[in-house]
């Protein structure tokens, strides 16, 4: 475990041996980091997030509980990931909010998936499995397993593959240009999947 003197490990926190961290971060009771995963400088990990194995969080992000993150996750710079979807500072008597006063609902993101620089994502919402959201997004809707999303709201742009590289079509399939793997969409253009080559002869 390689643990930089100025990040702050709460106890109760569950941080594998292989886990680097970096300046200034903060880990909060009841958070897991699995195995292989690298916190940049200045990350926030609230109480009972999950990282999962194998993920790269870049500096400043925020990652507020109870976020779950899969397996080979990649989360830039300075993207949140929020948990109140009515945020106030007090209630409508004019009393201070409180722990009690609100139920936080998370941000789910599915194994392999990219979500860039400075890009939110408002909770709750799923992140698909090796999808990407472009830097500077704004996610308020679930997004596809390999959707290339971006904007303010975010929209589908177009299909990823597992190398994060843009899907290229041809004929009726979108093709990888650095795997050679082959997808298809489904009838109504609102999902994808990778194609066996044992079985499609590709």
């Amino acid at each position: 475990m390689t643990i930089h003197a100025g990040a702050t490990i709460d106890p109760g926190a569950t941080v594998a041996e292989s886990v680097t961290v970096w300046q200034g971060t903060h880990v909060r009771s009841g958070a897991v980091i699995a195995a292989n995963t690298s916190l940049g400088q200045y990350v926030y990990v609230g109480p009972g997030a999950r990282i999962g194995a194998g993920c790269k969080v870049q500096n400043g992000a925020y990652i507020y509980e109870p976020a779950e993150i899969e397996d080979g996750v990649f989360i830039g710079p300075r993207v949140v990931l929020t948990n109140d979807r009515h945020p106030r500072a007090i209630m409508p008597d004019g009393r201070q909010k409180g722990p009690d006063d609100w139920e936080p609902v998370g941000v789910t993101i599915r194994r392999g998936a990219s979500i860039g620089a400075g890009a939110i994502c408002v909770a709750p919402v799923e992140i698909g499995r090796w999808a990407t959201v472009a830097a500077g997004s704004v996610v308020v809707d679930d997004v596809a397993d390999h959707a290339l999303m971006a904007g303010v709201p975010a929209r589908r742009i177009g299909w990823v593959g597992r190398s994060g590289v843009t899907l290229r079509r041809s004929g009726g399939l979108w093709i990888c240009p650095v795997t050679g793997e082959a997808y298809e969409e489904s009838a109504g253009e609102s999902s994808i999947r990778r194609i066996d080559p044992t079985t499609t002869g590709l």
